[in-house]
């Protein structure tokens, strides 16, 4: 099965505004990919959500156990420190690595996207994730 780490871009735009970040998530709930997550990004999904978006933290654990549900939980053991400019998108790196997945999927313009690839694992905007699978 297909292997994909999603960032917190994406799982934000899949919780909250819907379009090809949800379609991802539906796959995975069709049983048609395989997401892998780590607790790092999962803490800063958490954060995000209450930050920028007003979420009191209940809700924002909630959303993130249902993340949490339907992706499987990988703890890397490499660190790396690729992107200097935002050390949080080093920590989508390392859980794909450890996961050994196939694809990042990220809405990351600025760190995670122009790398194009890291390690032989692709990285894709949802919608060209999309267009591939």
């Amino acid at each position: 099965m297909l292997k994909v780490v999603v960032d917190t871009n994406v799982l934000v735009s899949a919780t909250l505004f819907g379009g090809n970040p949800e379609k991802i998530l539906d796959l995975v709930e069709e049983g048609k990919i395989k997401i892998l997550i780590s607790e790092k990004i999962l803490e800063e999904f958490r954060e995000v959500l209450q930050e920028k978006f007003g979420f009191s933290l209940s809700m924002a654990e909630l959303v993130a156990s249902g993340i949490r549900e339907i992706s499987s939980l990988t703890a890397p053991t490499q660190r790396v420190n690729v992107i200097k400019e935002k050390e949080a998108d080093n920590r989508v790196l390392e859980c794909a690595i450890e996961g050994r997945t196939q694809y990042i999927v990220s809405g990351d313009t600025k760190h995670l996207q122009p790398l194009k690839e890291y390690r032989g694992i692709k990285i894709l905007s949802p919608a060209e994730f999309l267009g591939v699978i």
